[in-house]
């Protein structure tokens, strides 16, 4: 269930496994690669460069994509037994974690991942978005708030040769933006960027990035970290390096705030007017307050602290950690008793943390302890392959396929030639079936 890198990396392996398999990949979205398609900003071709990868698995004849199929709506766990030996749920995280804080509620306060879903076109999420503010609050120091605030700097027309949807560029060509401010409560030695997509930053003639000085600052604990992870050593080399440079003249400023914990969204009129945070410390590995506060003016505020996975009907859920209970990636009930049959792997089985290419790793631990367990396994009422889609007949579920989605993909990328950012984007879902059916 789930048709992104996590469900696509577990099909590859049974595949290539010694195991006489049938693989059905079914997709909430009509379209398949999840994160990828809906979850990676525009201007990182190299990320979606994996979908090339991903597109060969799905070619195999022994695995078929069933689209457009809503897992707990169209389908539910007593269904699939009918019709498989194993479950695999690889459903992933597109909510975002809440976050408790004073004026958090108020309009021009958004959270990332449905700004994120915006400009990739989900047709889950409105076409338009409100980018009326001069100056933005990114709350987080992880890859997603770079993503966010890097999108939101930059200038429409840099984003022209990424398949950037069309009604995103003018909405972002219409932005007002001058100033994005990224906070952080911890210092930057604790910082969750990746080195590569820190540098990406820099890269626009029309951004210049603004590193105080005064947030360069290092306790024992901190400078241990650097020692001990590579990483982590060339995020702080690349911070201290734009903290000493005289401040340049592009026209647009993102500025990296570190010791900084956000204490309040400011309002006014039941709108965002300002962002309120602390100063803090970072000591012996704990954040600590220092009663220094300040206030910023913003007129919008993203916070970008964390996806969140959905609670799936029929199906044990953790709603601290946000995944579902499994050992190894076999499922367990609420008494930690294995769930015969059913398995997990991607962020619903380890939470949102780590890149793409670490769901690699989750699926083969998955597929493994699956084969382990084969012989165990009840198996299903009715084999023939064609029954299930003999059951989704019977209940008048239409869903896209393979051969379908690559006639669409086909005529995205007509739309595309030339300009290099017209893409499909259909906000009803039934609308985009006929599109890929036709």
């Amino acid at each position: 269930m789930g048709a992104g890198p996590a469900g696509i990396y577990a099909a590859d392996l049974l595949d290539k496994s010694d195991a006489d398999v049938e693989i059905d990949l079914f997709e909430r979205m009509p379209a398949p690669f999840g994160l990828i398609r809906y979850g990676v900003a525009p201007d990182h071709p190299r990320i979606k460069g994996i979908v090339s990868a991903l597109h060969k698995v799905l070619d195999r004849p022994n695995i078929r994509l069933l689209g457009n199929i809503d897992y707990g709506t169209d389908l539910k766990l007593d269904d699939l037994r009918e019709f498989y030996d194993a479950v695999i749920f690889a459903t992933g995280a597109m909510a975002d974690r809440a976050l408790d804080l004073p004026g958090i509620d108020l309009e021009g306060s958004h959270g990332a991942a449905d700004f994120v879903s915006w400009y990739d076109g989900h047709p889950d999420v409105p076409r338009t978005w409100p980018l009326t503010a001069s100056s933005v609050a990114v709350l987080g120091v992880g890859n997603v708030a770079l993503d966010v605030a890097r999108v939101l700097a930059k200038t429409a027309d840099e984003l022209l040769p990424t398949d950037i949807p069309a009604n995103v560029y003018e909405g972002l060509k219409a932005s007002p933006v001058t100033d994005v401010h990224v906070f952080g409560r911890r210092g930057p030695a604790q910082a969750k960027f990746s080195p590569l997509e820190l540098r990406e930053l820099d890269h626009s003639p029309n951004v210049e990035v603004i590193v105080d000085p005064e947030d360069m600052e290092f306790d024992e604990a901190s400078v241990a970290e650097l020692r001990a992870s590579k990483q982590t050593d060339m995020v702080v080399k690349t911070l201290q390096e734009w903290a000493i440079r005289d401040e340049g003249t592009r026209p647009r400023r993102l500025h990296l705030h570190f010791f900084h914990s956000p204490a309040e969204v400011l309002g006014e009129d039941g709108k965002v007017v300002g962002l309120r945070t602390e100063r803090t410390e970072y000591r012996d590995g704990k954040v600590v307050g220092t009663g220094e506060f300040h206030d910023w003016d913003v007129q919008a505020v993203y916070r970008a602290v964390g996806y969140l996975s959905s609670h799936l009907p029929e199906i044990p859920f953790d709603h601290t950690a946000g995944v579902i209970p499994n050992q190894g990636g076999r499922v367990l009930d609420l008494d930690e008793n294995q769930v015969p049959g059913v398995y997990v792997t991607g962020w619903i089985k380890r939470g949102p943390v780590g890149l793409i290419g670490h769901t690699k790793g989750d699926a083969a631990e998955t597929v493994a302890n699956l084969l382990a367990d084969a012989d165990t396994l009840a198996p299903p009422r009715h084999s023939s392959p064609d029954a299930i889609l003999e059951f989704l007949a019977t209940r008048g579920i239409s869903f896209t396929t393979w051969e379908g989605w690559g006639k669409l993909d086909a005529h995205e990328k007509s739309l595309g030639e030339g300009e290099g950012r017209e893409r499909v984007k259909v906000v009803e879902r039934d609308e985009m079936v006929r599109v890929s059916r036709a």
